[in-house]
């Protein structure tokens, strides 16, 4: 299986912005990503009336749409499915795997901070660094919230480099 690193923070703290400059600035140095996002809602991909929506209502369990562009696979869930299950549907042809959300997972966080946000998260189980645009009183590894290349490099080098080594 890749690393996975959830990225978590308040709303409207900048994870995605995060996550999108990391996608870039990784890509460009000839890496393969993917991602998963939690949404606390139910999801607006499958709708009434769709093929796959009827197919799951006459009793598939799940169902992938397939196009030229795209791959959609929908399983309905009675749960709040665990991070690992999902980034095992990935396989292994990933170098990394970044998740926005899932701060009760207990893969590694990086937290994006802003000030006006708020207080950063309390107890967050397996924090490496914190993006901020604020200096916190921390032994936290702490990076400028612009500063995508310098957290790539830390991914890149704790994270990625080492599972390459190992396979």
């Amino acid at each position: 299986m890749p690393p996975v690193i959830s990225i978590v923070g308040r709303s409207k703290s900048g994870k995605t912005t995060l996550i999108e400059g990391l996608l870039a600035e990784l890509k460009a140095r000839g890496y393969r990503m993917a991602t998963v996002k939690h949404a606390s809602g139910k999801l607006a991909v499958d709708r009434p009336g769709k093929d796959s929506w009827r197919h799951i209502a006459a009793g598939s369990e799940a169902t992938i749409v397939a196009s030229p562009t795209q791959t959609i696979f929908i399983k309905p869930t009675s749960r709040d499915p665990e991070l690992d299950e999902l980034v095992h549907l990935f396989g292994e042809e990933y170098h990394i795997v970044l998740a926005e959300g899932f701060k009760q997972s207990s893969v590694p966080k990086i937290e994006v901070h802003r000030k006006e946000a708020g207080p950063p998260l309390a107890d967050i189980r397996g924090l490496i660094a914190i993006a901020t645009d604020e200096h916190l009183d921390t032994e936290t590894r702490q990076f400028a919230l612009h500063d995508i290349k310098g957290l790539a490099d830390f991914l890149e080098s704790g994270f990625i480099k080492p599972q390459k080594r190992s396979k």
